[in-house]
This record gives C-alpha cells, sequence and structure tokens, in this order.
C-alpha cells in the first residue's frame, strides 16, 4: 500500500517533467514562455557576476570604490563586471544592454558568447554593437530556425522586404535601395525558389515594376503574370528583352542630365546623382528584374548561339554596373555560379553586391557565393541539411553574414497575391510588348488568402 502512495505522489512529478520535455522538443515557443524564460532570467540574475568574472570580462575596482568598500564593510573587492541593464524578455528570447568597462570593447563579449550560451542555457547569445561603450546581448531560447515565425513588427517600406528570418530571431529585410543587386544560389529542393516567392509577393503591392527571365518556360514566374510588366520564358526572348531595358536605363540617364543641367554628352559612368534625386511627379518607378537560372543565358551550342550569348551577358553586365542610379535592380539566381559558365560570369558576379547561398551540392558554388566574404561563410553553407529547406547563408561584399530561413508560401497563395495587385502594375511604355498573358481568374479562386506557414509544416 505504501508503495502505492509512493508512486502516486511521483505520478504529478514525472507527468510534468515529461509534459515539459514534449514541450520543449514539439512547441518550443510555448516551452520558452512557459518554462525557459524564467529559468534562464533567474540564472542570469544569480550568476551574472561569477560569470562575467570566469569569462574575463571584469575588471578591478577602482580606486574610490576599493576605498568605500574598505572603509564600510569588511567584505573582499572583486573584480566589476560590465554594468547590467534593464532584462527586456521576448517571445524567442530576451535583451539585455552591458555598459562596457574602461578598456573593453564589444570583440571580448562577442568572445565569450558560447560561454554565456552554456552559463544561462539558452540556445545561442548574439552580441550587437549599439553606441561606443554599450553593448546588447540578445539571448535566443531555441532554434528559431526550426519553424518559423516572423516578427509581428518588421519594418519595410518601398523597396524594403521581409523575406526570412536570421538565427538571431530578427527579420532579414532584403532593401533594394541599400543592397541593389544580388545573387541567389541554391540546389534542387532547396528553398530558392521560396525565397523568389516571397520577393515577388512582398513588392508586388509596392508601386514597383516586375520584370522576369525564366528560361524554364516560365515555370516559376508565369503563376505571377498578373503583376508582372514584362517576361521572357526563353533565351530568344531574353535577348529581345535586355536591350529593351538597357535602352530604359540610358532614358532615364538623360532624365537625371536633363534635371540637373548636365551636358547631354557627359559618359553614364560620371553621373554620381541618381532618379531619387528627382521630383515625385517626374521620377521612373523602380523597376526590380529578377533572373531564374541565369546559367541558361550563358549555355550555347552554335557560335550563333554564343554571339547572343555575349550581347546577353554583355547587357547584364551593363545593368548591374549602371542600373541602381537609374532605379533598375537585379535579382539573379541559379543552381550553380561559376567562371565556367563562360565570358563575363565572373564580372557579373562582382556586380551582384548581396549574396544568398542556400544548400549547394558541390564547394565550389558556395565559394564563387560568398567566398569573398568569408571563409566561414563557406563552411556554414555547406554544411546545410537536405533536411531543412530554406535555410541559407546570406551576406554582403561588406563581410557579415548570417543563417536565415524563409517561412512557407506556396505557389498558389503567391500568384493569388500578385492577381490581388495586378492593378498596382505600373506602365512603362518600353516594357508593353512584352507583357505576359493573365488568364482570366475563376471565380472560385478569386476569394483566395494569403497564409504563410512554416516551411517544415
Amino acid at each position: 500500500m505504501t508503495d502505492l502512495v509512493t508512486l502516486a505522489e511521483l505520478g504529478g512529478p514525472l507527468a510534468a517533467i515529461g509534459g515539459a520535455a514534449y514541450a520543449r522538443h514539439a512547441h518550443p515557443a510555448a516551452y520558452w514562455s512557459t518554462v525557459g524564460l524564467p529559468l534562464s532570467v533567474a540564472r542570469l540574475l544569480a550568476s551574472y557576476s561569477s560569470t562575467m568574472d570566469a569569462c574575463g570580462l571584469t575588471v578591478e575596482s577602482s580606486r574610490w570604490r576599493a576605498l568605500a568598500v574598505r572603509a564600510t564593510t569588511l567584505r573582499e573587492i572583486r573584480p566589476v563586471p560590465p554594468r547590467r541593464g534593464v532584462i527586456r524578455p521576448n517571445s524567442t528570447g530576451l535583451r539585455v544592454r552591458l555598459r562596457l568597462a574602461p578598456g573593453q570593447e564589444p570583440a571580448d563579449v562577442a568572445a565569450s558568447a558560447e560561454r554565456l550560451r552554456h552559463a544561462w542555457g539558452v540556445h545561442a547569445v548574439y552580441v550587437r554593437d549599439v553606441k561606443p561603450g554599450v553593448v546588447e546581448l540578445r539571448l535566443v531560447g531555441y532554434y528559431v530556425l526550426r519553424k518559423v515565425r516572423m516578427p509581428r513588427r518588421v519594418d519595410s517600406g518601398l523597396l524594403r522586404v521581409p523575406v526570412a528570418l536570421r538565427e538571431d530571431a530578427t527579420a532579414f529585410v532584403r532593401d533594394y535601395r541599400a543592397v541593389p543587386h544580388e545573387l541567389v544560389l541554391g540546389a534542387t529542393l532547396s528553398g530558392k525558389s521560396m525565397y523568389l516567392r516571397h520577393l515577388v509577393a512582398g513588392l508586388a503591392a509596392q508601386p514597383v515594376a516586375l520584370v522576369g527571365i525564366d528560361c524554364k518556360r516560365g515555370v516559376e514566374l508565369a503563376p505571377f503574370a498578373p503583376r508582372l510588366s514584362a517576361l521572357a520564358t526563353d533565351p530568344d526572348e531574353a535577348a529581345e528583352l535586355l536591350p529593351v531595358l538597357v535602352k530604359e536605363m540610358e532614358d532615364r540617364y538623360d532624365l537625371i542630365k536633363a534635371r540637373q543641367g548636365i551636358a547631354p554628352g557627359t559618359p553614364d559612368e560620371e553621373i554620381t546623382s541618381d532618379v531619387w534625386g528627382l521630383p515625385d511627379s517626374e521620377r521612373p518607378v523602380p523597376v526590380v528584374l529578377f533572373v531564374d537560372e541565369v546559367a541558361e543565358l550563358f549555355l550555347v551550342a552554335t557560335r550563333k548561339d554564343e554571339e547572343r550569348r555575349d550581347e546577353m551577358v554583355t547587357q547584364l553586365i551593363r545593368l548591374a554596373q549602371l542600373g541602381r542610379a537609374a532605379g533598375i535592380y537585379l535579382e539573379v539566381c541559379g543552381q550553380r555560379f561559376g567562371a565556367e559558365l563562360g565570358k563575363g560570369a565572373t564580372m557579373l558576379r562582382a556586380q551582384l553586391t548581396g549574396r544568398v547561398c542556400h544548400r549547394v551540392n558541390d564547394e565550389a558554388s558556395a565559394k564563387m557565393a560568398l567566398g569573398d566574404i568569408a571563409p566561414e561563410a563557406v563552411d556554414a553553407a555547406c554544411s546545410i541539411a537536405p533536411e531543412l529547406p530554406g535555410i541559407a547563408v546570406v551576406g554582403d561584399t561588406s563581410g557579415g553574414w548570417s543563417r536565415i530561413r524563409t517561412p512557407y508560401l506556396s505557389l498558389a497563395d503567391a500568384a493569388a497575391t500578385c492577381r490581388e495587385s495586378a492593378h498596382l502594375a505600373p506602365d512603362v511604355p518600353a516594357l508593353t510588348p512584352f507583357r505576359p498573358y493573365a488568364p482570366p481568374v475563376p471565380a472560385e479562386a478569386s476569394g483566395t488568402a494569403t497564409v504563410s506557414r512554416p516551411v517544415t509544416e
């Protein structure tokens, strides 16, 4: 009888422990909010000074502080840790600011991030420089890239699209004004198309002309035809579309010259202004060019195809070099992008500031995308698991990089968004001949709503 009573008494705690373990694996966000956050805050408050001392982030007390301690107490004079600010919890972790002691720098705290993670029982610790002498610790409670939930508040605007979630639980925003051109690489089923869908769906509601080159007969971009201002579905059509875009770019430079009183014969390369300096009434609409499977533009079979290839590559390079000031931006996607594609490949890559590398089939592709950014970024891209589609390593030529993951967005939902915003497609007369045909929408499909779900569901 005593044994039965003991088992009954233990049943409640065991069930609670089992339920917590299940919630931590199946519902990490709920577990963090109910169990993980209080425990981590308690660890941080209880062990802050000792942890900072163990990490070498403390300094000797000032002379006046030491004299005051000796005069008022008999305590031992201990090294002083960085002054801690208010702890700000959130749904994915918590944030706290530290005021560094004289002689310390943010790199000292960043070097101890792994130790702080273990000491306070969180998934990861990231350090951000706020201002001189102040850093912010962002503690992430669980692996947020397993089930992506975008933040509720994201700073968006014209040519700014929140497209993915970073591993530090902040939103990755594709800002075309800051990073005008981008290279997106990824093998089959790596999540590259999902990334492209989010970009198109995010730009569909903005006053932006969307232009597509999809040499896979349009299977990726044709569903977005109601919102596209132009679409080329094979290399022949691309060879006709690219010169029109180059001519549009040149016309916009002439507009800038006329507005600013620059001599008509001035070379385009010497113009330092752009269309954003024009009045709103005179400014042409921005143009975003999506190139899917860029390798198809480089492949040739005959000498005639080689001449056409050289012309298209030259026009792409001109758009990448000069298009930003004219309000023309490039999003170049492919499974592989290397020097073996032919003449002009590396020159085009050099003009693409942003880099997004999903899972690739070989290390050489990762090096082409990220090798000039950081060697550790290449290693991170090569370690992406096939069972986690949508994860990518993103960076730019400034040297910074991070892991991201795009949330799930079905092709039907993205196409519905483009149909609903078809009336927002701006009128660009030069692109009218290339406007794709959009079939009428069935009555039962007109009410489709856009619903974002995690890529793992």
